[in-house]
């Protein structure tokens, strides 16, 4: 196991649940890009994927909660994108 893997995604980690938190809150995505949560939740599979056919080990959890939060995040953006549409549209 990489120490500094480890710290990278705990270093990302921290700052997901935040980002949820708050677009939770607020009901705004404004800001927030699909493509960019897209292209994150991929590379997060694809480490995933890595840690289970190459290098299994403990860091592999540090992907699965990293992509929970981000998808958790996804489905914010997919729930209030209509509101931000509607608050813009008037």
């Amino acid at each position: 196991m990489s120490i500094y893997e480890a710290l990278m995604l705990i270093c990302f980690g921290a700052s997901w649940p935040f980002a949820v938190i708050k677009t939770y809150r607020t009901k705004n995505v404004k800001g927030k890009s699909l493509v960019f949560l897209t292209l994150i939740i991929i590379g997060y599979i694809c480490g995933i994927i890595h840690k289970c056919l190459y290098k299994p080990d403990a860091v592999i959890w540090l992907y699965v909660a990293n992509l929970a939060l981000v998808s958790a995040d996804l489905l914010l953006w997919f729930r209030y994108r209509n509101r931000e549409v509607r608050i813009e549209g008037n």
